[in-house]
Order: structure tokens, then sequence, then C-alpha cells
């Protein structure tokens, strides 16, 4: 499914974390990684190459971290814009999956959010996981928690129904198909376009979604899922969402990057980006067909 990926990194501990966590991209079947760490040529300008050198213990122990996990790492440090360079070697590198980091020292926590996030989901042709690095404070340092990437305990896959969300459960089967046994299918009534006096419309709307959503499951139970729920509440989506990461045992969640519903025509700056915020799970952002 996603057998060569690349994985961004900013040589922080947050990062080294994250490294540490990828074994469970295996069942995935992960076997090879690119490891980029790009310098922002804004930043460095013409120090590139003795900032190179310094990294390389660095990075060459993120490297060593990942084949002690039994992965082939192809590792390159490169100049330029990250979220260009990230898109560009995973594209020349045949990857089929960008996985970068949500909190770090640099790129992955002052920009990544902010930028390098936004940009790469939004413009990457590829599936982008973005892994949740939580920050804390021990005794004035800040310190990287650890991280866990199982994807295949319980994936929450998010829906609005859009051609785009449909692209997106179609990795959620694979991802079933890969050993998943539990998913959690979630669409849920936007109170900003229904109003609750509306009894009679939001009956009709939840009969008609739960049966998109029986459908889905259906195809997930064909696909191996031995448990899958269904939920259709009412509410605002990224609180519902996020209400639900905190109540539950969920190890991904999936999600297309555009839609016509909640997620909207800026997604990433609305509800993906408050789930990123608000959540320690992984989410993996299916792009639209390019």
């Amino acid at each position: 499914m996603f057998e060569r990926i690349l994985v961004g990194t900013d040589l922080s501990e947050a990062s080294e974390r994250m490294i540490c966590a990828l074994e469970g991209l295996r069942m995935l079947g992960t076997t090879e990684i690119v490891l980029i760490h790009c310098l922002n040529i804004r930043d460095v300008g013409s120090l590139a190459p003795e900032l190179m050198e310094l990294a390389k213990p660095v990075f060459e122990k993120h490297q060593n971290l990942l084949e002690d996990q039994g992965f082939k790492v192809n590792a390159e440090m490169v100049l330029g814009l990250p979220h260009i360079s990230i898109s560009r070697e995973a594209e020349k590198h045949d990857c089929s999956l960008i996985v970068v980091g949500s909190h770090g020292r640099t790129m992955a926590a002052e920009i990544l959010l902010g930028g390098v996030a936004d940009a790469v989901v939004h413009s990457a042709s590829k599936p982008v996981l973005v892994v949740s690095l939580q920050l804390k404070d021990e005794a004035g340092k800040m310190v990287c928690e650890e991280v866990s990437c199982e994807p295949g305990k319980h994936v929450l896959f998010p829906t609005d129904f859009s051609d785009v969300a449909q692209r997106a459960f179609a990795y959620v089967e694979q991802i079933v198909g890969s050993g998943a046994r539990r998913v959690t299918l979630l669409h849920v009534q936007n109170k900003s376009d229904i109003s609750a006096d509306e009894k009679e419309r939001l009956e009709v709307l939840n009969q008609k979604d739960r049966e998109w959503l029986e459908k889905m499951k259906s195809r997930l139970k064909d696909f191996g899922a031995t448990e899958v729920n269904i939920e259709l509440p009412y509410g605002r989506p990224k609180q519902e969402i996020v209400k639900r990461l905190e109540q539950n045992d969920f190890s991904l969640i999936v999600m297309g990057t555009q839609g016509h519903g909640f997620f909207g025509r800026l997604m990433m700056g609305s509800v993906a980006h408050y789930v990123v915020r608000n959540t320690k799970v992984p989410v993996l952002f299916i792009p639209p067909q390019l």
C-alpha cells in the first residue's frame, strides 16, 4: 500500500521520537523510506554547506534508527523551501506517502502547521500523514512525549460524502485489507446548515446518510473488518470529531483534503487544522484525484 514513503525530519528530539515510532507503518506495507532534511534557503543562504556538515551526525543517527527498524533507507539533505522540496522529493523518488510531524524545533514547530503542512497537504499529489508530536515542560525544558503510530488499531473516518471523501474511503478499505479490524464511520449533521428546529428534515437526512454509512460498513466488512461503528451526531464537525478523539482509543484518522460539506474549500484552515492541533492521533490526509 505504502511501500516507499518519504519522511521529513528537522533533526529535533520531536522528529526523533516520530522516527522511532514508524515501525507501525510496516503493517501498511512500508519497506523503504526516503529520509529528507531540508535546510530552508531563506534562513541559511550561503552557510548551507557548513550547516549540512554540522547536521550529519544527527541525520545519520535518524537514518540508523530507521534501519534498525528494518527499513531500507535513502537519506538526503537538500536545500530549498521545505514544502516545495518535500513534495518534489516525494515525486522524484516515487513515494506513495509523505510523513511529517506537527511539532518540533524548526520546520516542524514554527512553520509546519502554519505554512509547510498546509502547503504540502494542499499541493502534494501524495497522501500526507501528519504525526502529532506533543511537547511538555520538564523542569523548564521542553521535551517531546512518547509517540505512538499504530495505524491498524482503530481507524476513525469522518466523511461528508464528497468525491474526495470517497477517494479517502478507498484508502480506509486498503488499510482494513492490510490488517486493521476496527473502524468508526462518522458523519456530522452540521448545525450551521441545519437548524435544530428542522426536525423532519434532520430525520430525513439522518435516514439517508445512515443508509450510505451502512453500505460503507458492509464494504469494510467484506475487506475484513470485524468491528465497524456508525456515528451520526448533530453539532459542529470539528468539535464532534475532537470530542470522539478524546473519548475513544483511535489510532489513525483518515480525511480527504477537500470536499463540499464540513471539509469546505479551505479544509486545513478550519476542520483539519483544528483536529491536528487538538489531537495526539496521527492524521492521514488524502488529496483529490489530480
